[in-house]
């Protein structure tokens, strides 16, 4: 049987070719539209059999003008960063941010994202990859949410009607770090990470790409990608226990700087000189990178940039102008003291 699409505020919107705030007033009487606009969005709702509900009415009423914000734990440096930069960039428009910390656990993502719907936020944004799940039938609830407001994710992409991604290259990212370090004439590098989210799946597949490509016969690839349950002291306990194991380390990428700052401490406890003998590279740039001695080199993942690019697409959508589903920004490598190139 064929399925029936309802139609919604966004539909007519563009099959009127107005903005969503158009049709809203017109839904509400508003005597600011002009008459022949006010014609043709009242024949599409007629044509249709829209039925506007309440995040229409609430829209025409300015009642809401609230983005949503999810993010998974408000204490990791990337997603407090990203929150500020579009905290910052929402209010410049005029919304105001309700935020909701989900954790990581998927019923409990779906639970707050119904919450916020019920809120009637004008959209919700959705920060970091893991609200990217690899089984697909895993992203239905956040699919399904998109059918009443636009979904914007910061860092992850999922494939629907009005959902919206901005992204940073992190496969390219890792695959050109892991590429300078092997072309400087490091052999034994290493890649340590503590999430398999959409974004570090991206970065373990680039770094295991580069090596594959410059060294097509090492066989023990996969064992150089380690698993970091923690931070800082569990790297620096971890390194520890790969030394006693007589696994030979002369360059490390970590997935985010914290993680580097732990190789950064293994290698003073034994005294290894960085970057002579031993090179690392963190990850998001963040302020621990210019905190620490010698100063971290890392991969700069555009954070703000990224921030911007979606509140522009969404300020966008809102206006009812074309906008990108996905936006995609190169990394940059952030050079200081703990490489040699």
């Amino acid at each position: 049987m064929e399925s029936v699409h309802t139609m919604n505020i966004y539909d007519v919107s563009k099959k009127a070719g107005v903005s969503i705030a158009t049709v809203s007033r017109v839904i509400n009487n508003n005597t600011n539209v002009r008459k022949l606009t006010r014609e043709k969005v009242l024949k599409v709702i007629e044509e249709s059999g829209y039925t506007p509900n309440t995040f229409a009415s609430g829209l025409g009423h300015n009642s809401m003008n609230t983005i949503g914000i999810m993010c998974a734990d408000s204490s990791d440096p990337f997603m407090a960063k990203a929150i500020y930069h579009l905290e910052q960039g929402l209010r410049e428009n005029h919304y105001d941010v309700l935020l909701c910390c989900t954790g990581h656990v998927n019923s409990d993502k779906k639970k707050y994202l119904d919450l916020l719907l019920s809120k009637r936020m004008n959209a919700i944004i959705l920060v970091g990859s893991n609200f990217v799940e690899i089984e697909n039938d895993k992203n239905d609830y956040i699919k399904a949410a998109a059918i009443k407001v636009p979904i914007m994710i910061l860092n992850g992409t999922i494939n629907g009607s009005n959902i919206y991604s901005t992204l940073c290259d992190d496969y390219n990212a890792v695959f050109d770090t892991t590429t300078a370090l092997l072309n400087e004439g490091c052999k034994d590098i290493h890649y340590l990470h503590n999430s398999l989210s959409y974004s570090g799946n991206r970065k373990i597949s680039g770094f295991l790409a580069a090596l594959h490509e410059l060294i097509p016969n090492d066989k023990k690839r996969q064992e150089r990608v380690h698993f970091i349950n923690g931070n800082i002291v569990e790297t620096r306990e971890y390194l520890h226990s790969l030394q006693r194991n007589k696994v030979q380390l002369d360059a490390v990428i970590t997935s985010d700087d914290e993680l580097a700052i732990g190789v950064l401490k293994y290698a003073k406890d034994l005294s290894i000189q960085v970057p002579s003998q031993l090179s690392v590279i963190g990850y998001n740039n963040s302020l621990i990178s210019t905190c620490c001695e010698p100063e971290l080199t890392s991969i700069d993942n555009k954070l703000e940039t990224l921030c911007t690019c979606c509140i522009s697409s969404l300020m966008g959508i809102f206006n009812n102008q074309p906008v990108p589903i996905e936006t995609v920004y190169p990394a940059e490598i952030i050079k200081r003291s703990t490489t040699k190139f």
